[in-house]
């Protein structure tokens, strides 16, 4: 029996079989020596993983502080006083205060709008470092979230809520929604309805509606004129071409600014300082 379960029997195991004994206690001790040293080298293999990813963010970010352009590379409207950009992961590393600080001939990038999440469970991979970069740089900010029509709208509020904590000073949260996917217009309206009403009863403000004029005329019409409208619409050299009152438009998706090396979203704001102050969280 002591041969069976040498564990329930140390002190038999040792005095009738020695041999068999020792090796049992050499055996454990090499476990314990192979599990504390995997431990060891597991920890210093993650200590050194995040100090290599922190560093290559950093040198990412030191380069993207050099990129300097000479102009924003596109016409910008010179009826409007504030002037903002929007990301994604596409932009890849920013740094945020060459945005903040760049100004030519008295345009300056006031606010930003941030991917935050799509569909059901996806967050942007550059989301969490962008939103509070900017903040740390001044920037005015905006989270959005990129509607899949064909999937609950009340679920996909929750996956926005679950990623972006709201602040004093804050644009309100943006559902960006432009493509039906094949989803009837009366589901996609209720859907986006869902979605609105989960986001303002949660955050306590009335959430802002992106898309382009077509989407908006073809699906949206006039259920959707009570919430403020950020709308695409590009080439034109005044306003864009829609019926109802807007606040935001995307005017041009090929601009340039100092610390951002891809081409960036460019939006102006239809209004002067105390309207855009009256739209921030507060």
């Amino acid at each position: 029996m002591a041969f069976l379960f040498p564990q329930i029997y140390p002190s038999l195991t040792a005095i009738r079989y020695p041999h068999l004994y020792l090796q049992m206690m050499m055996a454990r001790k090499k476990l314990k020596s192979r599990t504390w040293k995997a431990l060891f080298y597991i920890l210093v293999a993650s200590i050194f993983g995040m100090t290599a990813f922190a560093g290559y963010e950093w040198w990412l970010e030191r380069r993207a502080h050099f990129v300097r352009y000479p102009e924003f590379g596109i016409d910008i409207p010179v009826n409007y006083s504030i002037h903002g950009i929007d990301v994604s992961k596409y932009q890849n590393i920013i740094d945020w205060s060459s945005v903040k600080e760049m100004k030519v001939n008295n345009v300056q990038i006031g606010f930003v709008f941030i991917k935050a999440t799509e569909g059901l469970g996806n967050e942007d991979a550059f989301f969490q470092r962008n939103w509070r970069r900017a903040k740390n740089a001044g920037m005015v900010r905006g989270a959005y979230h990129f509607f899949l029509a064909t999937k609950s709208g009340k679920d996909q509020a929750e996956n926005f809520i679950n990623s972006v904590d709201l602040e004093k000073g804050d644009l309100p949260p943006v559902l960006d929604v432009e493509q039906a996917y094949g989803v009837p217009a009366d589901k996609l309206r209720e859907r986006v309805q869902e979605w609105l009403e989960t986001i303002q009863n949660y955050y306590g403000v009335q959430p802002i509606i992106y898309t382009n004029v077509e989407f908006y005329k073809q699906y949206l019409k006039d259920d959707f004129d009570k919430y403020p409208l950020w709308v695409a619409h590009y080439l034109q050299k005044e306003r864009p071409r829609i019926y109802r009152d807007w606040n935001f438009w995307q005017h041009n998706e090929g601009g340039r600014v100092n610390g951002v090396f891809t081409k960036v979203d460019f939006n102006v704001f239809n209004g002067d300082s105390t309207a855009f102050k009256k739209m921030l969280v507060n």
